[in-house]
């Protein structure tokens, strides 16, 4: 028998040419529609009922495009990446859909991505950059990391390899997840129970997992606890972060500046406010694409794809 696959993570289309060989020795053709970020539902319920498996990137798999697949060919589908907001995972089983993610892939990937923001942010070099392209010969004072407290928020696998490189900086961390597990070689890390002690920090880093219960949990209210000029760092997911509220901090102060790698909406809407910040840092939700990254969550996603198709 022959399957069709349709591949729509920008990450791992990126590299698919190094991955074709693995679906040719399994006569498996597979799919690859240009996605700048995620294809919208419409599009997806047009063409996911051609396929037998779906890997899938950031897109709106809800129950109504899984539906869509089931009434077509659509067999079996694998999130590729960690995070699964983004997907029904109720809706694909209810409809016999066998389907998993690709958990642990990328922890030290978005770990230096979320370092790299906090020390981008405490000395402003992104700033800086932007400031000597122009012409500019900008000296601003920023602040040393020693000493400095870190809220950070999430202690998974991200969160952890998050917390090991803030502590080499002698970063002290306090860590925020309901399911905290204390760590033989963190043991520097001390735990608290969201939002206690917020006052304390001068980063608030995101590494959390987006949850009904954790939407929007950078909010106004929160914004108004925390000390004045903290510095907010979100490798995680957009809608953690009220934006409205957000800029609003961002225009009194109360947050000095912001590295945002995800946004409420994705691409960065060209009139969004955010934008007017130049002391801000924005990424394009690229935080664990590097090449080894791709492949050892690609070759899972595959191999993963493969079994539930029985190949």
């Amino acid at each position: 028998m022959s399957y069709r696959v349709l591949v729509t993570c920008p990450p791992m289309l990126g590299l698919i040419d190094e991955f074709r060989h693995l679906f040719s020795e399994k006569a498996i053709d597979i799919y690859c529609p240009p996605v700048k970020q995620t294809l919208s539902v419409e599009e997806l319920k047009e063409l996911l009922p051609q396929f037998d498996g779906w890997i899938i990137g950031d897109d709106p798999a809800n129950a109504e495009v899984f539906k869509a697949g089931h009434q077509g060919k659509l067999k079996a589908a694998v999130k590729w990446g960690v995070g699964v907001d983004n997907v029904d995972f109720k809706a694909a089983k209810e409809l016999g859909i066998p389907i998993t993610n690709t958990p642990r892939m990328f922890g030290g990937e978005v770990a230096d991505v979320a370092v790299g923001y906090v020390i981008g942010l405490a000395r402003q070099t992104f700033q800086i950059d932007r400031e000597v392209r122009k012409g500019h010969w900008i000296k601003p004072s920023g602040i040393s990391l020693a000493g400095k407290t870190v809220a950070l928020v999430g202690f998974g696998d991200i969160g952890r390899n998050t917390a090991k490189r803030l502590l080499a900086f002698d970063l002290k961390v306090i860590a925020y997840d309901p399911y905290f597990q204390a760590q033989d070689d963190l043991n520097q890390v001390q735990s608290s129970v969201w939002p206690n002690r917020l006052e304390e920090a001068d980063f608030v880093v995101l590494t959390c997992a987006l949850t009904p219960d954790n939407y929007h949990l950078l909010n106004a209210d929160i914004f108004a606890k925390v000390k004045p000029a903290v510095k907010i760092v979100n490798v995680a997911r957009g809608p953690l972060i009220d934006e409205l509220a957000l800029i609003d901090a961002l225009s009194s102060g109360k947050v000095h500046s912001a590295a945002l790698d995800v946004f409420e909406i994705e691409p960065l809407p060209l009139d969004s406010p955010l934008r007017s910040f130049e002391q801000c840092i924005f990424g394009s939700h690229n935080g664990s694409n590097t090449v080894d990254a791709v492949h050892r969550a690609s070759h899972q996603a595959i191999q993963l794809l493969f079994s539930f198709l029985g190949v």
